[in-house]
């Protein structure tokens, strides 16, 4: 990393402890999703299984090993044993596992080398490999009622591969291992266009693997370009290619990140989508920190002009997420402003909690504060 770009981590670090010192013993023991008045909305007894509920533990895990204040540590642990309930309610566990359990039992496995961390991490990586249709891809979500999903894929699930690669590594069962890369190839193959362009939704004949159609998902349409799922297209691959060393996908990561960087604004801003009408004004704030951890790691396996390429991307839209989108105050319990969880959503540009854990990931990672969570 450029110097200058750590010293500026550094107060942009310093600038976020100060704000969580204050919001995160107010808040107490929580698991949010997103805000009302400024202050987080708690999910632990209403929906314990929701798919974001693992990064607000992952955060204070990344805070915890920067400060080693306790305070942290304890309501992380206290979310990782509240998210047992998940593990044990099979509507909960989907291909989402990786966002609930990697961020709260990884830190607390390599820090503390914790027998209950590993055994939730297995568990959960046990779970997610049992979606995997043996026709090439890990089942999306979970349909109760009937199969007319059984042949759906989503881009977001190859951030939640390192749960696998890490059993793999773990335990060298190569079962997990062809798994997630079966489903990476797949990935690579239908949801990356020619473009670089990632789809949000591809269906597959459940029955043969053959192609069917991609769907808009969260994205403005059909064919469009939703951009937090081109960044998890362009970090999912990066990780894949971290894990498996594998040419294919950082060649894929990079044909990902390429497009995203093509298609930054000049205020490096992002929108929900990178073809959304041009009078629509919506922002995701999450698409931007999700990219930045993404470029910085690829910065990081890449070499010369290519890399410093990476860096530069990663730290326009750190920047412009720290000079006008983020409230440093501690009036408010939320960091990052400006999110959206789907275009078409009656709701748009409020705080969600991984819009802070992504901009917490991306700062420390400057600094070499973070955590290696996927």
């Amino acid at each position: 990393m450029k110097k200058e770009n750590v010293l500026w981590a550094q107060e942009v670090r310093e600038k976020i402890v100060t704000k969580t010192d204050v919001t995160v013993k107010r808040a107490g023991k929580i698991i949010p999703y997103t805000t009302k008045d400024g202050k987080y909305v708690d999910l632990s007894a209403k929906d314990i299984g929701w798919w974001t509920n693992g990064f607000y533990g992952g955060m204070l895990w990344q805070l915890y090993n920067y400060t080693k204040n306790d305070f942290y540590k304890d309501i992380a642990l206290w979310i990782e044993n509240e998210l047992d309930r998940a593990l044990f309610d099979h509507r909960a566990m989907d291909h989402d596992s990786g966002f609930r359990f990697l961020p709260v039992c990884i830190p607390d496995y390599l820090l503390f080398d914790s027998k209950e961390a590993y055994n939730r991490l297995r568990l959960a990586a046990d779970n997610l490999a049992g979606r995997f249709n043996p026709v090439g891809f890990i089942r999306a979500w979970n349909d109760p009622c009937d199969a007319s999903t059984a042949g759906w894929a989503i881009i977001d699930c190859m951030m939640n591969l390192p749960l696998l690669y890490r059993a793999y590594e773990n335990t060298k069962d190569c079962r997990y291992l062809n798994i997630a890369t079966r489903h990476a190839d797949t990935a690579m193959k239908y949801f990356i266009r020619e473009d670089g362009s990632a789809n949000h939704i591809c269906e597959f004949d459940p029955k043969t693997g053959e192609f069917v159609r991609s769907y808009g998902g969260q994205g403005y349409k059909e064919g469009s370009s939703w951009t937090r799922g081109q960044s998890w297209a362009l970090y999912g691959f990066t990780l894949s290619y971290l894990h498996t060393k594998e040419e294919r996908y950082l060649d894929t990561a990079k044909k990902s990140a390429n497009y995203f960087i093509s298609n930054i604004p000049e205020s490096g801003l992002i929108p929900v989508d990178f073809i959304q009408p041009k009078d629509c004004t919506y922002e995701d704030s999450t698409a931007a920190a999700i990219a930045a951890c993404g470029l910085i790691e690829l910065s990081k396996v890449c070499e010369g002009d290519e890399a410093a390429k990476y860096e530069d991307a990663a730290m326009k839209l750190l920047k412009a997420l720290v000079e006008n989108r983020c409230d440093f105050s501690t009036d408010k319990d939320n960091i990052v402003e400006k999110c959206t969880a789907a275009f078409n959503d009656k709701d748009h540009e409020f705080a969600i909690v991984y819009g802070d854990y992504y901009l917490v990931e991306a700062i420390f990672k400057l600094t070499g504060d973070a955590i290696m969570i996927w």
